[in-house]
């Protein structure tokens, strides 16, 4: 699947290491949007940066709204059981309304019904995007991706025009998201084999060469664009059973476990960066960056 997208080049933002060390210190300083003019932040904010909950954004479909919800729970389930990461419940974001200065991770379902977000949400989207933060634009559409259907680059492009975006390139089999935790060679949700999207290389040297992006949020794209329905490969009921089908069979359960490393590896690069892209699993880094901010 190919995006037909016109992105600018945003400047250079923050460090960003762990959710926990941004959350601490973005409490200490001003914050944008209603925060900014007086109003406390919202406490559903508080909770999810003390937590280092993930954030997805609502799309007025119930439907979808409930598979994001369902599979970040999931997700950040599956990131508590594999790794030292342990995130809260997921946090639902309104953003004509949630100031977004307390989160790292925003997962972006695209439908093509979307009322775009306001001015005033596009400045707290770009100031979110440039301190750090990222965004996963997944389409949902793989499934119908260059088989002559309709798919959701029209959508993605009138919601995403008002970013400040870099330029985008498929993302290269040897990028840190193929190997910050799980080696992976794919990167499936509920569908598999389209191409994703991140921040593209400088120039072809730089490419050559592997994995060394712009200088921007240590190394992590500010945002990774893909069809693959991710939320719905990860949701799961309240029995703790699948909430979509994915592939069939026993093939189809070993994609959807593809698909949960890919979440790992996405949250574990959000998390760590380039900080040391040589690391194939991430566990140990986690510990050295905890002892080198002097945590117990």
């Amino acid at each position: 699947m190919t995006y037909h997208l016109s992105w600018r080049n945003i400047p250079a933002g923050g460090m960003l290491r762990l959710i926990a060390l941004v959350a601490l210190a973005t409490l200490s300083q001003p914050l944008t949007g209603r925060a900014q003019e007086g109003a406390d932040p919202d406490p559903k904010l508080i909770r999810a940066a003390d937590e280092a909950a993930l954030g997805y954004v609502v799309t007025g479909d119930a439907g979808v709204d409930a598979s994001s919800q369902a599979g970040l729970a999931a997700l950040s389930d599956a990131l508590a059981q594999r790794s030292t990461v342990h995130p809260g419940a997921p946090v639902a974001i309104d953003l004509d309304q949630d100031d977004l200065t307390l989160l790292t991770f925003l997962y972006w379902p695209v439908t093509d019904v979307q009322v775009p977000p306001t001015p005033a949400a596009y400045i707290r989207l770009n100031h979110f995007l440039r301190s750090g933060g990222m965004i996963l634009f997944d389409t949902r559409d793989g499934d119908i991706a260059g088989l002559g259907g309709p798919d959701g680059a029209a959508a993605l492009q009138a919601l995403a025009a008002p970013l400040d975006i870099p330029p985008l390139a498929p993302v290269p089999a040897d990028h840190v998201l193929t190997r910050s935790f799980y080696l992976l060679s794919d990167f499936p949700g509920r569908y598999q084999g389209n191409e994703i999207w991140a921040e593209a290389p400088q120039n072809e040297s730089a490419a050559a060469e592997g994995v060394p992006f712009r200088n921007l949020n240590d190394g992590v794209s500010p945002v990774i664009i893909g069809p693959n329905s991710w939320a719905e490969a990860w949701a799961l009921d309240q029995r703790g059973l699948p909430m979509f089908t994915v592939g069939s069979g026993f093939e189809g359960e070993d994609q959807r476990e593809m698909a949960i490393r890919f979440g790992i590896n996405l949250v574990m690069y959000v998390l760590t960066g380039n900080y040391k892209s040589d690391q194939v699993h991430v566990p140990a880094l986690l510990d050295r960056l905890r002892s080198e901010e002097g945590a117990p």
